[in-house]
């Protein structure tokens, strides 16, 4: 049974950008930073049988208020400095229009899990925004919230709440060896 950590990017893995009390995606390469615990705690999900699956939505590129090649630069960049197996992104604008890919709809998930051929009920969606909360849900995945204060209400209620990618990575594992 292969397991999946589906990992939202900005305000999981690296710093957002925080406006009127909501996050927004680095436009920089020099503002795109990792935030302390991401590496060793992808090494431990990795190292401990987890696929992991980077899920974003990247509507500023969709809105053309970002270049697309610079957010494919900082998905090399993660890659390189992550044991990450898969990149799903979806540059939808949003709107009334969005794609079956743009969360809170898992269509990201989903098509990683066909390529990969990943068991979405025993694996996680990592998250700091209602919508990765929904998205895991739609998806069929445990949820684990990241909260950082954010001026925006969940929806649903995540599965497991943690203060960054580390505790998040405590709690998976802890969940994973109860099940043994």
């Amino acid at each position: 049974m292969k397991r999946a950590v589906f990992l939202d990017r900005d305000g999981v893995l690296n710093e957002a950008m925080v406006r009127s009390g909501k996050p927004h995606p680095p436009h920089r390469m020099e503002d795109f930073q990792l935030l302390p615990g991401v590496v060793e705690a992808c090494t431990v999900l990795r190292q401990a049988g987890f696929y992991l699956v980077v899920a974003t939505n990247q509507p500023d590129v969709g809105r053309g208020e970002l270049a697309r090649e610079i957010v494919e630069r900082m998905h090399t960049q993660l890659c390189e400095q992550l044991p990450i197996d898969r990149v799903e992104v979806c540059y939808d604008p949003g709107g009334e229009q969005s794609s079956e890919f743009r969360k809170p709809k898992p269509g990201m998930l989903l098509r990683a899990a066909h390529a990969l051929d990943l068991n979405l009920k025993s694996s996680y969606m990592v998250g700091d925004r209602w919508r990765d909360i929904d998205c895991g849900h739609a998806a069929g995945c445990r949820t684990v919230f990241i909260d950082r204060g954010y001026e925006e209400p969940l929806r649903e209620q995540p599965d497991l709440y943690a203060t960054d990618l580390l505790a998040a990575a405590t709690l998976i594992l802890s969940e994973r060896d109860m099940e043994r």
